[in-house]
């Protein structure tokens, strides 16, 4: 038992020694290393049809701030274009009733009311996206403020034909709150300015997340769509993108600001929903990605890390 005991936390030191490691390589990537081109040059010129999709559960509070936000962005608003889903996803309050009285307003706005079938946010999206017009899918939480340009700046990397997503940068607005929307805050910085535009310099996997991002219609049809039983679907289409060989962009100039937890034990349930739905990626994605012939060596194991990133705090919850 001893011996065991042993093994068990030289085997965790080396992990995250290797983690530490490789943190280290992408601060160093971003300090000195010339940074990749972000298309942002492009928006305004490259203007594909677009869908937002807005999953939304209870969200009568905040409804109209995502909604008059996006309002007020810089991209065309020719329905052909330009088209809004607010997805009533089972509310009990009044978000319903919000979303109808916009579309009244505005013909582009096209509420979803789902009242049956499977609760939650990756059904929520796979129904839109079976109504959605547009080329591209664009993608928020209820509780995210999108910035004027963040629309253009999300579909400029659709010029590429090779893009499959684009990912943009997530600003805590409530800084201020508390101890952990601080610290929070630090992680968001270092998370997305560093550790995902390395990783987009370096030709590796930025990570697809499930707000603020936009995804290539095509893309997500050839993948098989949303996994609507995932309860990480973003990391889920990250590593299937990857693994049949689109890309993903970062654009560090597309920012959007949300309100992140203030307390610690909403905190604590967010993690335990990301380890659980990271385990239940790596189970089902580690093997194919191995086995891509799109994939890069480097980018393999970045995958690797990336899907094993929650492995030690899953074996203290006995999850694996």
């Amino acid at each position: 038992m001893i011996l065991a005991a042993k093994i068990t936390a030289v085997i965790v030191v080396l992990v995250m020694i290797a983690y530490l490691t490789r943190h280290f390589v992408f601060a160093l990537s971003r300090l000195f290393r010339r940074q990749k081109m972000n298309y942002t040059d492009l928006s305004g010129f490259h203007v594909p049809s677009i869908s937002v999709l807005i999953p939304m559960h209870n969200e009568e509070s905040v409804a109209p701030d995502v909604i008059e936000a996006l309002l007020e962005a810089d991209y065309p608003h020719d329905p052909d274009l330009f088209e809004i889903i607010p997805i009533n996803d089972h509310s009990s309050d009044r978000t319903g009733e919000i979303l109808d009285e916009y579309a009244k307003k505005y013909p582009f706005i096209k509420p979803l009311h789902r009242e049956e079938g499977l609760r939650g946010k990756p059904a929520a999206l796979k129904a839109a996206t079976q109504i959605a017009n547009g080329e591209i899918l664009v993608i928020f939480d209820a509780d995210y403020i999108p910035g004027k340009s963040l629309l253009k700046f999300l579909t400029a990397p659709f010029a590429d034909a090779e893009v499959g997503a684009a990912m943009g940068r997530v600003v805590p607005h409530n800084v201020g709150a508390s101890l952990l929307t601080r610290l929070l805050d630090l992680e968001r910085a270092g998370g997305y300015q560093i550790n995902q535009q390395a990783r987009y310099n370096l030709g590796l996997i930025p990570q697809f997340g499930g707000t603020v991002g936009s995804v290539r219609r095509t893309a997500l049809e050839a993948v098989g769509g949303w996994n609507s039983l995932s309860l990480t679907e973003d990391t889920d289409l990250t590593l299937q993108l990857a693994i049949h060989g689109w890309k993903v962009a970062y654009v560090n100039r597309a920012e959007c600001y949300e309100e992140v937890p203030v307390n610690w034990d909403v905190r604590r349930r967010q993690i335990e929903r990301w380890a659980i739905g990271h385990t239940d990626c790596l189970h089902r994605h580690l093997g194919p990605l191995l086995r891509s012939p799109y994939v890069s060596r480097t980018a393999k194991w970045d995958g690797v890390f990336l899907l094993g990133v929650y492995l030690i705090p899953n074996s203290e919850l006995g999850i694996i």
